[in-house]
């Protein structure tokens, strides 16, 4: 747009039509262009080939050769954008790799995030196909529902208590999704959303914010037992990061560092306190002795 041309020598008179001339050349200014994607992230015709395969329950290739984390970020955005009119809205995020001794084997020093969409979570006592994965597994897991903003500038565990309403019982319904797990690297763990297939949610249990209650968290035995009451495994509190809210910390801060900010309700699942296979017609329950009430959560198999 060419600027108008100024006649008077009255410098009053020119600020207004300045003023203007400003604003006109401001609206005018191109839209910055959005930033290049990765050199190595997948196409949407690729990642799209990956959501139909993940809805028909198959096991989904291997990743492109020299795929890269960026790229693979890159790619695993396309893969939730493309799940999501069947399988809902973003409700929430989760950590995987939480324990140490798996991000070793995966070459990691901190874990992995994944993102869950509304019809991956299923209430309490759900009946589940035993084959709802292409791979499919569990693992006993724990979930919070975030109280407010405010818990991304939480450092501590006694900090993060005072902005979740509630932490829930949670089985993950997990899908490793590829044909030989043994040669999965975190980059495709990434692209296929950190193995995000179901959940089976408890009964939420309200959050206390004192030390007491972050202790039990830490302090907390969780079981996991069949349709008999037999114990099958169990683990502490500090499986995950030495706290369980050590996740909470962690996905916060890699969350806004790609700028998404988390809002009352949105739910977070903070990682796995082991894993095992499931089969037809069993039955698994997951009880957390050590929290109020010993709260638990189950599932069917069928």
């Amino acid at each position: 747009m060419p600027l108008p041309s100024f006649r008077t020598t009255d410098s009053a008179a020119r600020l207004p039509l300045l003023a203007a001339v400003l604003a006109l050349t401001a609206c005018a200014s191109p839209t910055p262009p959005a930033a290049p994607e990765p050199a190595t992230c997948p196409s949407v015709a690729e990642v799209r080939e990956r959501a139909r395969l993940y809805v028909a329950l198959e096991m989904l290739p291997a990743a492109p050769a020299g795929l890269t984390r960026e790229g693979a970020a890159c790619g695993a955005a396309k893969f939730i954008a493309a799940l999501v009119p069947t399988h809902g809205d973003v409700v929430g995020y989760k950590a995987g790799l939480t324990n140490p001794a798996v991000q070793q084997r995966f070459g990691l020093t901190a874990p992995l995030r994944g993102t869950l969409l509304r019809k991956m979570l299923l209430e309490d006592g759900a009946e589940v196909p035993a084959r709802f994965g292409a791979r499919p597994f569990m693992e006993p897991d724990l979930m919070v529902e975030v109280g407010s903003s405010a818990i991304h500038d939480a450092k501590t565990p006694e900090q993060v208590l005072a902005h979740l309403r509630a932490v829930v019982p949670f089985m993950e319904l997990a899908d490793a999704l590829a044909v030989d797990p043994s040669k999965i690297d975190a980059p495709t763990l990434v692209l296929n959303n950190v193995g995000a297939r179901l959940g089976v949610l408890g009964k939420r249990v309200p959050v206390r914010n004192d030390t007491a209650f972050a202790d039990a968290l830490r302090d907390m035995t969780v079981r996991t037992s069949d349709g008999s009451g037999k114990e099958l495994a169990a683990a502490k509190g500090t499986a995950i990061l030495g706290h369980p809210l050590n996740a909470v910390i962690w996905l916060a801060a890699e969350l806004k560092k790609d700028g998404i900010t988390l809002k009352p309700g949105d739910l977070l699942s903070l990682g796995a306190f082991g894993q095992g296979p499931v089969a037809a017609g069993q039955s698994l329950t997951v009880r957390y002795d050590g929290l109020p009430g010993n709260p638990q959560v189950s599932v069917r198999f069928k």
